[in-house]
This record gives C-alpha cells, sequence and structure tokens, in this order.
C-alpha cells in the first residue's frame, strides 16, 4: 500500500530504496571487477530495502538505530551518504569508520547509528543499552535495533527482550525474518512461530509485510508514537523475499543490475529468477503502485532512478579514488581518546 504521505515525500521513499540497490549492486561489482578490492566474505541488503527505508523514515535524527552485517541499507536509509559507506566498505580513510570498520562494521555516530555488529544478535545488548540511557536522561530518544531472524536463536536476544520488557525501555526491535518466508525448515529453533518468543514475555508483537514500505512505515510511525509516549518496547517482524544472489558468502547479481522497467515488464529476467524480480522485489513494486497514483506516473519514476543512477555511480567513484589508511596510521584510534 502506498503510504500515507504528500507525493514528494512517496518518491523520497522510492530515491532512498534505489540508493540504497544502486550502492549495494556496486558493492558486489567492487567483489566481481577488481582483484582483492573487498577482502573476505560481505553481505548486503538487496531486497529489504521496503523494511529499512520505511522504519527510518518513521524515524527523527536524534533517534538511535543499531543494525547488522547487512548494515549498508540501514545507515543509507537513515540519512548516510553512499559514498561514504562504499568507502568505509572498501576501506578507504574516507568512510564512515575510517576504512577501520569495513563492510561488517559501517556505523555513522552523527546519524546516532553508534554501532552495528556483525555478530548475530550482538546489537541487542548495545540497543537496549542506548535505550536506558534516554530513559535515565529522560530523553525523547527512540532506539531501533535490526536483526534477522537467526539471532532469535540466541540467548543475548532473548536477554535484551526480556529486561527492555521489565523497564519498559523505549526500544523497538525489528526483526527481518528473510529466512522462514522461504519455506525454509529452521531445525535449530524449538518455536513454530519466531513472534510466540517475544510474547512469552508480554512483548507487544506485530507482524507487517516487510516488502510493503507503506504498511511498514504506516505501523513504525504509529508505534514510534506510543514508544515516545512511554508506551514501549515493542516487537516487530518485517517479513521478506529473500533475493536469490544472496545464497553464498559473495553475493552475486544473478539477474543484472536492476532495471527499473522490470516493473511494468519483467520478461528481460533471467527465467530462473524472473519470478522474485515479478513478485518480490519491493521496489519493482512500489515503483508500479507510484506509477499509478495520482500526481505521479511511470516517467516520474524512471526519472528519479535515473538520478539514483548518476548518484550512486558518483559515490563508487569517491570510494574507488579514495586513499587507503596510511599504514603508520593503523595504531590510531585503537585507544580511547581522540586518535592521536
Amino acid at each position: 500500500m502506498l503510504p500515507d504521505m504528500p507525493r514528494d515525500q512517496r518518491l523520497e521513499l522510492l530515491r532512498k530504496m534505489l540508493m540504497i540497490r544502486r550502492a549495494e549492486e556496486h558493492v558486489v561489482r567492487f567483489n566481481e571487477e577488481h582483484e582483492g578490492l573487498i577482502r573476505g566474505h560481505f553481505h548486503i541488503y538487496i531486497g529489504q530495502e521496503a523494511t529499512g527505508v520505511g522504519v527510518c523514515a518513521a524515524l527523527a535524527r536524534e533517534d538511535y538505530v543499531f543494525s547488522t552485517h547487512r548494515n549498508h541499507g540501514h545507515v543509507i536509509a537513515k540519512g548516510g551518504d553512499p559514498g561514504k559507506v562504499l568507502a568505509e566498505v572498501i576501506g578507504r580513510e574516507t568512510g564512515y569508520c575510517l576504512g577501520r570498520g569495513g563492510t561488517f562494521h559501517v556505523a555513522a555516530p552523527d546519524l546516532n547509528i553508534l554501532h552495528t555488529s556483525a555478530i548475530v544478535g550482538g546489537s541487542t545488548a548495545l540497543a537496549s543499552g542506548a535505550a536506558l540511557a534516554a530513559q535515565v536522561l529522560e530523553s525523547d530518544a527512540v532506539t531501533v535495533v535490526f536483526f534477522g531472524d537467526g539471532a532469535m536463536d540466541e540467548g543475548v536476544a532473548y536477554e535484551s527482550m526480556n529486561i527492555a520488557r521489565l523497564w519498559n525501555l523505549p526500544l523497538i526491535f525489528v526483526m527481518e525474518n528473510n529466512y522462514r518466508r522461504a519455506g525454509r525448515v529452521n531445525t535449530d529453533h524449538a518455536a513454530d512461530d519466531l513472534p510466540n518468543i517475544p510474547r512469552a514475555l508480554n512483548l507487544e508483537t506485530v507482524t507487517v509485510n516487510g516488502d510493503d514500505v507503506g504498511q511498514v512505515h504506516g505501523t513504525l510511525k504509529e508505534l514510534v508514537r506510543r514508544v515516545r509516549a512511554g508506551e514501549g518496547p515493542f516487537f516487530v517482524e518485517a517479513r521478506t523475499h529473500p533475493w536469490p544472489g544472496n545464497d553464498g558468502a559473495h553475493p552475486t547479481l544473478v539477474g543484472g543490475v536492476t532495471d527499473i522497467n522490470w516493473a511494468w515488464d519483467p520478461s528481460p529476467v533471467p527465467e530462473n529468477v524472473r519470478s522474485w524480480y515479478a513478485e518480490g522485489d519491493c521496489i519493482l513494486a512500489y515503483a508500479r503502485e507510484l506509477a499509478d497514483s495520482e500526481g505521479c506516473d511511470r516517467d516520474t519514476v524512471v526519472r528519479v532512478d535515473e538520478e539514483v543512477r548518476r548518484e550512486a555511480d558518483a559515490a563508487a567513484q569517491f570510494a574507488l579514488t579514495s586513499p587507503l589508511p596510511p599504514p603508520e596510521a593503523a595504531v590510531r584510534y585503537a585507544y580511547a581518546g581522540r586518535g592521536e
């Protein structure tokens, strides 16, 4: 469904979703087209853009966000600079963490994204701490923590939800379920329905279609309002369709670079992945909705994508031409202080 907001704001959601998609496509190309540019494996946010953008659009700048190994999308959704994100992914000095965080740990303290953790469930405890600090300081700040369905296997997630409920912390847990939605069987957990776990802790829980940016935004906008009114915490399950290119440690552009025109004609997509782009791609679905809405059309959607492509290409070029940190600076910022 379309979000309840003016046309320009609806287009801004599309712009954010497309920027995440284009930036992540560049990450894959960094790995495929450059030898040794990305060292080790990496994870990207393609296919989940509607969740991150829908959630972050409901937040204020002073609100806190904690992320996961798929942090690139969350940082851009919160207003991050895609050039600095891409520079960090390839370890450049112009990245958000001066090249020291890398693909798994892009943090942006100026956006109140204080930390990201590739440890499964690791950010749930950190987010609980930030929410407690906001409560003690009597701040209006809301904290959101993103995590995947795999985090529900971890004790730290259970403990964080339990303490958040006991202390009524201003915190929203957002589980991006991109595993069970695919019909896979998880043999690591006895729960038939993962949201039953927070329900057992008397944590109010809601399930949304994570592919529907309007539904995600509308739900989070109301929950954020309630958190500011002292009614938190809450648990949100956002169900998404896993992007087929994410299988394995090194994502691949299985359908090629996304063409916005596939929203209306997916026939050029390779047959083995066509169904995902036709039915599961949240960006293409939103593009179709926008093009059919009052005050918008297909040409407008295509024009926004063209603008985003140019901006993303410039961001990638910025990252590629940025310098690596000098070897003699390796121990800077390793200890508390000003990085001297």
